[in-house]
């Protein structure tokens, strides 16, 4: 496998493109991202993009200022966090404060952009670029809450949005196709630490000559090595760990499938047996109502026909004595007939 020529993004961000000769790249790369042409005045240094001893493979960021006084905060992350998109925002309400003199009116607060270079997959979505900005909708009305005329000419802006930060996320793992436009031949660069001959994105021209890898000294090659491997370790533990994770939840899933299946299978069971048993039960007590009934009719007809067979010995002229005889039926059985 052919080893790649040029120098790794977020390497490139930790020691290179801090060097003003190096602006250019920064600016080809926030110059297609916007579509308009953006110029670096200076880098700035802030609380929240200065190196920490943890983030020396995991994170790194530069913070940028153009002519306009807009706020540009770049930052790749390689490991997997869950509260990114917190980390986002604290980011940006950092630079909102530290960028504003006490005292100062609301109106001096500097527009922030925050593009978020991302090696893990961070939410849910199929896309390799995402962008968030604020609006304000009508609940009712379903309209966007605009600036009046006076706001517009003041802060020199045509929506509501324009005056907060907005933030674009770059999937960088999640591009794996052949660039078609100027963004995606960025996209490829990120991805892979590729770029190819034809690539014709500003910036990508001058990262082809400034960041070459046979440009680093010996040392240089050495740390940047370690970094490459610290970052494939990184990734590696992130991948198994979410492989374990995976596995371990697939096997949770299917005991908690088969133990779902069970008590299905029992409630399933209980109320067949049950209505089973309701049919059963009803066909037996017909059943059995019907032959005791039968019983019951005959010995109500019995006892009719006695009766009957009782008073008209009676009306005859019978006596006791003979009915009895005749009957079969003691003397208290014949009065209980009349």
């Amino acid at each position: 496998m052919e080893k790649k020529k040029y120098i790794r993004f977020d390497w490139a961000m930790k020691r290179m493109l801090r060097d003003k000769s190096n602006y250019v790249i920064l600016e080809g790369l926030l110059t297609t991202l916007f579509k308009e042409k953006i110029t670096i005045n200076r880098l700035l240094e802030s609380e929240s993009n200065q190196e920490d001893e943890l983030d020396k493979y995991n994170r790194v960021d530069i913070l940028a200022e153009n002519s306009r006084g807009e706020l540009f905060i770049i930052e790749v992350q390689n490991n997997d966090e869950y509260a990114y998109f917190q980390r986002m925002l604290f980011g940006v309400s950092k630079l909102v404060t530290e960028y504003i003199n006490r005292g100062e009116g609301y109106q001096n607060i500097k527009k922030i952009y925050s593009v978020n270079i991302v090696y893990f997959d961070l939410g849910q979505g199929k896309d390799y670029l995402y962008h968030g900005k604020t609006e304000f909708m009508g609940v009712n009305t379903g309209e966007i809450l605009n600036l009046s005329p006076f706001q517009r000419q003041k802060f020199n802006v045509d929506v509501v949005s324009e005056l907060y930060p907005e933030y674009y996320i770059l999937k960088a793992n999640d591009f794996n196709e052949k660039p078609s436009n100027l963004l995606e031949e960025w996209m490829y660069y990120l991805s892979t630490g590729d770029i190819p001959q034809d690539s014709t994105a500003p910036g990508l021209s001058e990262a082809r000559e400034k960041l070459k890898l046979a440009m680093m000294s010996k040392g240089e090659l050495s740390a940047y090595y370690r970094h490459l491997d610290n970052t494939v370790i990184l990734r590696d533990n992130i991948y198994t760990s979410r492989g374990e994770g995976l596995l371990e939840g697939r096997e949770m899933g299917r005991k908690e499938g088969m133990l779902e299946g069970m008590l299905k299978g029992m409630e399933k069971g209980l109320s067949e047996g049950l209505e089973k048993g309701r049919e059963e039960g009803l066909l037996r007590g017909r059943e059995e109502g019907l032959l005791k009934g039968r019983e019951e009719g005959l010995a109500e007809g019995m006892r009719n026909a006695k009766a009957q067979i009782v008073k008209k010995l009676m009306s005859s002229g019978a006596n006791i004595d003979l009915i009895m005889d005749v009957t079969g039926l003691t003397e208290v059985e014949i009065r209980s007939l009349l």
